[in-house]
């Protein structure tokens, strides 16, 4: 299951329309819209914080633990980075179809390639020295 449908599944649970959540949340019936047609995603973790709060849910179920790492790459690097962490994701997810390895495990592999972007981003920002 994917962000939108999550969404979808929370405020149908919680017996909310479009715009009630909107009203809680803080932003418009728009964009609730968009985020549920999957034609936009959340950018910031202020925003999808205050869809969890307003469904009484959390950021980590609505986005997934791949989805974190997107928009926090959304907020530190804007739309460029956060393309190339879901490229990346998308990458190891297949890699890992089919194994065994429990979510920490995953977990773990997402962090640790972020956090890998994040430094190659800074050495390229520098001229490629490497710290």
């Amino acid at each position: 299951m994917v962000f939108k449908e999550r969404l979808k599944e929370k405020r149908t649970e919680a017996n909310l329309t479009q715009v009630e959540l909107a009203e809680k949340a803080g932003v418009t019936a728009r964009t609730i819209q968009n985020y549920e047609l999957g034609s936009r995603k959340p950018s910031n973790m202020v925003t999808i914080q205050k869809i969890a709060d307003a469904l009484n849910t959390t950021t980590e179920y609505l986005l997934g633990s791949s989805g974190t790492y997107v928009v926090e790459a959304h907020e530190k690097g804007g739309a460029k980075a956060a393309k190339d962490i879901e490229e990346l994701v998308s990458e190891v997810t297949g890699m890992f179809a089919g194994g065994e390895l429990s979510e920490d495990a995953i977990e773990g592999a997402y962090k640790a390639l972020t956090d890998a972007y994040w430094i190659a981003k800074e050495n390229n920002r520098v001229g490629g020295k490497i710290k």
